[in-house]
């Protein structure tokens, strides 16, 4: 990360992954759950539904949204999440492509 000076304040830019800032094991993967879930916190506005009735729709106990709103993503995997975001209404869709890098990037885009 680069480090810059504003108003004499050293601070460092992120690298867009505050998962991968904080030095995380499984950065690509916490970010994408993160996204994942934010949706998911969308879709349930959107829609207006109570934990209890997203919980309903998603299949999953209603403990386990409290949990996941709050960032915690134990037990659910990023299929899972998924798989709660199209009971949720929404079409998911994956794209692979070769990477400019020896190792790829995972990335999640939201329309």
């Amino acid at each position: 990360m680069k480090k810059r000076i504003a108003d004499e304040v050293e601070f460092e830019l992120s690298s867009g992954n505050v998962f991968a800032d904080l030095g995380l094991p499984g950065a690509d993967k916490l970010q994408i759950k993160s996204g994942l879930v934010g949706e998911i916190r969308h879709a349930m506005r959107k829609l207006e539904l109570t934990q209890d009735e997203a919980a309903q729709r998603m299949g999953i106990a209603q403990p386990k949204v409290s949990g996941m709103l709050r960032g915690d993503f134990s037990g659910l995997s990023e299929r899972k999440l998924m798989d709660c975001l199209n009971r949720l209404g929404y079409d998911i869709e994956i794209r692979v492509r070769p990477s400019a890098d020896a190792i790829g990037h995972l990335k999640l885009a939201v329309a």
